[in-house]
This record gives structure tokens, C-alpha cells and sequence, in this order.
């Protein structure tokens, strides 16, 4: 708290600096002043101010600028508009050009500010063309350039610029899939200026939100237009449509939907006459009207054809899911083996798939086609038929690294092969399935890594955003305020007195927004800690659970009901014990040594050949002062009995033990005679090599989280126990809290 008072405080303190008139006498200062004619007092907005040493800088729309120099600094002005002004800095006092005759405007004064008119209008479509070409991408290119355009839009005050940056930046949520943002940008943009085309895609992001009824009231404003062309009209209709259909309104989307074809027929809009075709079998096809969807199926098959093969693939496969929906498994299958055989002659054979809305893409690739033909083979029971198809797409999906086709296509083949009886195939598909899906566990992990950093990128340029549409506020304001200083040139010392102490509190109010903009980071960050905590707290180990229920199976299989029923009992002890405490960063040590003992005699209870065990706990410990986070001790323990006492060729020995190093810190030593870390790295199969220790992973995560939130209070080091690299060392320090 003290450190927060004291970043406030500096901050009060620049502020308090920025107020006032009198600079240093020597040294670096702050020039202040202003550029006005001489004859009213009309200030002069975006005269070039700098100085001999590179300092730049130029005057607002009150004709004011502010500029860091050094005393003995040449100042010069310059302007198309006014002959250049040159002044030596001799102290810290403000300078104020007057210029004479500025207030009657000569004919080329005009011409040169419409020149200059001409050029920013030319570098805000420049930066918004770049946007557009950015969007795809990279969002924080494309937005940068968006708020490029929009920074010196707080001179001009051009609404009909705003509108247009605004709907711009709207336009790449809209693509990103950020309607919220997308839908508050676009009402900005329409509070600027008002625009069809603007209504058009906040009505179609209304849609893609969820929000039919409001997308439904702002599109239904257009329809009596008159200027709005064809292919705008034609997304009116279409638009429309979708938001009928999201509300249920089957006859009204129709209606809409059909409304749109007749307009892009007429005009010859081909890819629109596809789209509304589709739709409208959509349609039809919701409504069981299976003859007039088909009719219209066909209808965007035909046309698709005249346009790309790319179009022709997308319509294909809309009506094989079509044929799916309809269980017309042997039409789906005809369908999909074309696409397929399309599909062969793209380079590369991928085609993105339309999605229903304005932004999104799916991906139409030969491995997704052929899982979707042994689907249909599977649902009419030709197992067969459906293990090649299968089979090619698992090889295809690892080949493009598609993780997601390549877990569903081998887990249904191991059910295939369940199916029909061949169990050894079926288990090492299962196995394959396994791997698979540790390795998306993996990868989804850095997606949500990527998203948390994407949201916050988002946030931050969302913030860059709003500011500078408040600084144009501000300058607009400001220069209401100069007009209101020429009208009233009797008040103008009043006036600038106001002007001083408003410019004063606005840096004071800067500072505070910039000390709750901190601490709104640092919460933020204790946010991203404690969720990250949380997801790495639930998660278990899945072979452990794999594994045990395993031993209770061999239980069972020697008729061993006893050793069985008391076996699951302990283990679902450990389960509840682990449940209960997944909510907690920390809890005593006391129950961590109690679900680890019990741990510990799980497994040895299945490994009772391999290994035996002791636990040691100093009696002058005080064991109720320390706390330590859940599980953090076990996937250690469960490493030393899977992967170093296991292989050992004669019975081995673990043994964990508690002692106390210093008054405040405690010492637990885990220590096994297994074979050792590089022994059991080379009996570990390729497939192995590849896989990280999802254990080990996460307990390196929570201890630099907790680390971080905490003051370093967990230390872990892992050595080897023998000179001939057998046995393994674990010793994790603990500090009281």
C-alpha cells in the first residue's frame, strides 16, 4: 500500500509541475506558449514548433504547444501559412507568437489548408486500407493502424473519418469473433455519423451474438432506403433472414432469404445467388420439406460449379450434412467421395468453409472428409467398409498435425475394432487414442495461454482506443472554448485563468487514472494467478486413476474380492482427500503426509515384490505451523515407484522423510535406490520420448506461481543419489508462512 501512495503521490507532484509558469533557469525546460493573430487572437492550429537539437512538436487547435528544450535552444515556427519564426530560448518563460493580417485569410490560405485537408484525408484511408489488409493476420498490427488513423483525428474533428476508423476497427472484431466489442464500436461509429452500411454489419453482429431481436430492429430501418446498392441490399435481405431463423421464424427468413435471391439475380451477383440458395434449402430442410430442399441444394451445387472448385466443395459438403442430418447415409457417402476427389486436385487440398455468419472459418481437408464417410459407413453398420477410411484419416490428420480428427478417428477405430471382436487391435488403437489425447491436453493448454494473452492484448488496444477518442472530445471542447475566447475578448484573461486550472485538474485526474489503470494490472495479474492455480490444482494424474483401477481389475480377475473392495475403498479415501482440497493453495502438512502415506500404501500394495517403504517425521517439528500446497509431493513419489524402483531387478527401498533445516524452514527429502533417472530415460519408447511429464510440468507451474504470489516459500532440487547415476534425490524446502 505504502508503494502505491508513493507512485500517486510522484504523479501529483508531476502534475502539480505541469502548472507551472516558470521554468528552471538553466538547463532542460518546458517551453510553453502559443501561435495567434495578432489582430482577434485567432489561434493557429498545427504550426510546426522544434528546435536545432531535434525536438518536435506542433500547436493544438487553440494555437497552444508545449515543447522540452535546452536553455540556449533555437525555437522556430513553421507553417504554410505564416512566415517562419525563429526565437532563442533564454530562459523558462512562455513564448507567445502574434501574427500579423492572420484574420483576413488570403485566397491561397484557403487553397493550402484544403491541400493539407486533402493529404490527411489520404494518410486516414491509407492507414485503414493497411488495417484491412492486416486483419486477417495480425489483430495488434491491424488495430495499430486503426488507432494510427485515429490520433490525429482530435484536431480535425472529422466525424465522418471517426465513423469510418470506428467501423473499421468493429469490422476486425467482427472477424475475431469479438462481438461484444465489435457491436460497442459500431454504435460508436453510427453515434459519429450515421451509415448504411455501418447499421448493415451492427445488425449483423447483433445476429452473430445471439441478439435477433435488436439485429431484427436495426436492419428493418433499412429496407425503405433508396440509396443503397444492390449487393448492400441483397446482405440487407440475407441479414434478415439469419435473424428470422435465429428467433425461429422459418416462414419470415424465407421470406427475406427469397427476397435477396430475386435482387441478386437480377444483378448477376453470383456468389450471393449460391448463398441464399443454400440458405433457403436450409431452411426448407428445417422445416422437413425434404423436395424443396433438395431443389435448392441443387441449385447451389449447379451454380458452385460455374465459379470455383473451391465453391463447388464448400456446396458439396453442405448437402452430404445435409444427407447425414436426413440419415441418407449412402447420398452422404456418394456426396463426400466427391468432394473428395475435388478436394485431390487443389494445391494445398484444404478449402475454408463458409460459416453461417460474416466472420469465422471452418476447414474443409481430406482427413475430416473420410472420418465423416467411416461415420456414415459405421452408422449402417459396415465396420469394414469404414477401417480404411478411418485409417487414412488418422495417417492425413498426423501428417497436418490435426490433433482433433486424429483423436476422434482413432478412438472410434478402436470402437470399431471393439465392435468386431478384435480386441488387440481395439487396445492399440485405444493406446494411440491415449497418446493423442495427452498430446491436445498439451496443445490446448497454450491455447488457453495464447487466448489470456490475446484478451489482454485486446483490452489494452481497446484502451488505447477509447483514449484517443476522449482526446478528441477534449480538443473539440477545447476548441468550442477558443471561438467562446474570441466572441468575449473582453473576458480572456477570466477565461484563460479557467482554461490553466481545468488543464491542471485534467493532468491531476491523468494521474489518478493512471495509478487505478496500475492497480487495476496488479489485480489483474492476482486474477490470472489464482485461476491459473485453480486449473492446475483439478487437474490428476490420468494414468495413476488408469493404473488403479487396473490393479482393482486384476483383483477381481483372481477372485480376490476381499484385497479388491478394500484396495477401491483406500483409493476413494485418496480421491475425496485430493477433491476436497482442490479449491486450496494451501493446507497442513499434516494431511499432506496422511494422503501421501495412504498414497504410498496404494502402491505398494500393487507393487509389493518391488520395493519397500518408510516414512520419517522429526518429533520436534512443529508440524501444525507449516502448510504446503496439495498433491505437490505426489507426482515425485509416483515417479520414484514407476520409473526408478519398478525396473529394478532385486526388491528396492523408498524412503521420505521431514526434518528441519533452519527455525523457520523445514526440509522433506524423497529418496529412492530405483535405477535412476538416465536409466529410465533410455527404457522409455519413442512415443514416450515425445510426451512431456505432464506431472512434473505442472508442479514446475504451481511452484513458480505460487513462488511469485507467495515470497519464494517452496524450493525443489532433484539429484542423483549414487556416483553411477542409480538411485534419485528429491528435496523440497518449505518455509513457514
Amino acid at each position: 500500500m505504502s508503494k502505491r501512495l508513493y507512485i500517486f503521490i510522484l504523479l501529483l507532484m508531476i502534475g502539480l509541475t505541469a502548472m507551472s509558469q516558470v521554468g528552471q533557469p538553466s538547463g532542460e525546460v518546458e517551453i510553453k506558449g502559443s501561435v495567434k493573430g495578432k489582430e482577434n487572437y485567432t489561434p493557429i492550429s498545427g504550426v510546426e514548433v522544434s528546435t536545432d537539437r531535434g525536438r518536435y512538436t506542433r500547436t493544438n487547435s487553440l494555437g497552444e504547444f508545449r515543447i522540452r528544450a535546452s536553455i540556449g535552444d533555437l525555437l522556430i515556427f513553421e507553417s504554410p501559412e505564416i512566415e517562419t519564426v525563429r526565437h532563442r530560448i533564454t530562459s523558462g518563460e512562455d513564448v507567445d507568437v502574434l501574427v500579423e493580417g492572420y484574420g483576413r485569410a488570403s485566397s491561397k490560405k484557403k487553397e493550402s489548408a484544403s491541400a493539407r485537408s486533402r493529404s490527411v484525408a489520404l494518410d486516414h484511408q491509407r492507414l485503414l486500407d493497411s488495417a484491412n489488409f492486416y486483419k486477417k493476420n495480425s489483430l495488434e498490427k491491424s488495430i495499430d493502424f486503426v488507432a494510427q488513423s485515429m490520433e490525429p483525428l482530435g484536431t480535425s474533428g472529422n466525424k465522418r473519418e471517426l465513423a469510418q476508423s470506428l467501423r473499421t476497427l468493429g469490422e476486425i472484431y467482427l472477424y475475431h469473433k469479438q462481438y461484444d466489442l465489435a457491436i460497442d464500436n459500431f454504435k460508436d461509429a453510427l453515434s459519429a455519423t450515421e451509415s448504411n452500411r455501418t447499421k448493415l454489419v451492427l445488425g449483423q453482429a447483433y445476429t452473430l451474438n445471439g441478439e435477433h431481436d435488436l439485429a431484427i430492429r436495426t436492419l428493418t430501418s433499412l429496407i425503405d432506403e433508396k440509396n443503397m446498392v444492390p449487393y448492400q441490399r441483397v446482405e440487407l435481405f440475407e441479414a434478415l433472414g439469419d435473424a428470422s431463423k435465429g428467433l425461429g421464424k422459418i416462414k419470415e427468413a424465407q421470406g427475406y432469404y427469397n427476397q435477396g435471391l430475386m435482387i441478386a439475380e437480377k444483378n448477376q451477383i453470383s456468389p450471393k445467388i449460391i448463398d441464399l440458395n443454400s440458405k433457403m434449402a436450409d431452411a426448407f430442410a428445417s422445416e422437413d420439406r425434404e423436395v424443396e430442399a433438395e431443389g435448392f441444394y441443387r441449385n447451389s451445387l449447379d451454380l458452385s460449379k460455374k465459379v470455383a472448385p473451391e465453391r463447388l466443395i464448400q456446396e458439396s459438403e453442405r448437402v452430404a450434412d445435409y444427407y447425414n442430418q436426413k440419415s441418407r447415409y449412402n447420398d452422404e457417402i456418394q456426396q463426400r467421395k466427391k468432394s473428395l476427389n475435388e478436394l485431390k486436385q487443389l494445391s494445398p487440398p484444404s478449402v475454408p468453409r463458409e460459416s453461417k455468419g460474416v466472420s469465422g472459418t471452418d476447414t474443409i481437408t481430406s482427413q475430416k472428409i473420410n472420418y465423416k464417410i467411416a461415420s456414415a459407413y459405421i452408422a449402417q453398420d459396415k465396420l469394414d467398409e469404414a477401417i480404411p477410411y478411418l485409417e487414412k484419416s488418422i495417417v492425413e490428420a498426423d501428417k497436418d498435425d490435426d490433433l482433433v480428427i486424429q483423436k476422434d478417428a482413432t478412438r472410434k477405430l478402436s470402437e470399431v475394432y471393439r465392435n468386431k471382436g478384435d480386441f488387440t487391435k481395439a487396445l492399440e488403437s485405444y493406446q494411440d487414442y491415449v497418446a493423442v489425447v495427452d498430446s491436445l491436453y498439451v496443445r490446448k493448454e497454450q491455447e488457453i495461454s495464447r487466448a489470456a494473452r490475446f484478451n489482454r492484448d485486446i483490452a489494452n488496444t481497446q484502451n488505447r482506443i477509447s483514449s484517443l477518442e476522449q482526446e478528441r472530445e477534449l480538443s473539440q471542447s477545447k476548441y468550442s472554448l477558443a471561438v467562446t475566447e474570441q466572441q468575449l475578448y473582453e473576458e480572456t484573461s477570466k477565461r484563460q485563468k479557467w482554461i490553466i486550472y481545468s488543464l491542471g485538474f485534467g493532468v491531476l485526474l491523468m494521474a489518478f487514472t493512471a495509478f487505478l489503470y496500475y492497480r487495476s494490472n496488479r489485480q489483474q495479474k492476482l486474477a490470472n494467478n489464482l485461476l491459473a492455480l485453480k486449473s492446475l490444482r483439478t487437474q490428476m494424474n490420468p494414468h495413476f486413476i488408469f493404473n488403479a483401477l487396473n490393479s482393482v481389475n486384476n483383483f477381481i480377475a483372481k477372485s480376490d474380492e476381499r484385497s479388491a473392495n478394500r484396495f477401491l475403498s483406500e483409493f476413494s479415501v485418496l480421491m475425496r482427500s485430493v477433491l476436497e482440497n482442490s479449491e486450496e493453495d494451501f493446507i497442513p502438512l499434516a494431511k499432506e503426509l496422511d494422503l501421501l502415506e495412504l498414497y504410498v500404501k496404494l502402491e505398494h500394495s500393487r507393487f509389493a515384490d518391488k520395493f519397500d517403504y518408510e516414512i520419517n517425521v522429526d518429533q520436534k517439528i512443529d508440524i501444525d505451523a507449516y502448510q504446503i500446497p496439495p498433491m505437490l509431493l505426489q507426482p515425485y513419489i509416483e515417479n520414484a515407484i514407476w520409473h526408478g524402483l519398478r525396473y529394478r531387478e532385486t526388491k528396492g527401498f523408498l524412503k521420505i522423510e521431514v526434518g528441519q533445516v533452519t527455525e523457520n524452514m523445514l526440509e522433506i527429502v524423497i529418496v529412492d535406490n530405483g535405477i535412476g533417472r538416465t536409466q529410465s530415460a533410455a527404457l522409455k519408447t519413442n512415443n514416450q520420448r515425445k510426451q512431456k511429464s505432464k506431472g512434473m510440468g505442472n508442479i514446475k507451474k504451481r511452484i513458480q506461481i505460487l513462488n511469485d504470489m507467495y515470497k519464494n516459500r517452496v524450493d525443489v532440487s532433484i539429484t542423483d543419489l549414487n556416483a553411477d547415476r542409480t538411485g534419485t534425490k528429491v528435496s523440497l524446502k518449505l518455509k513457514k508462512q
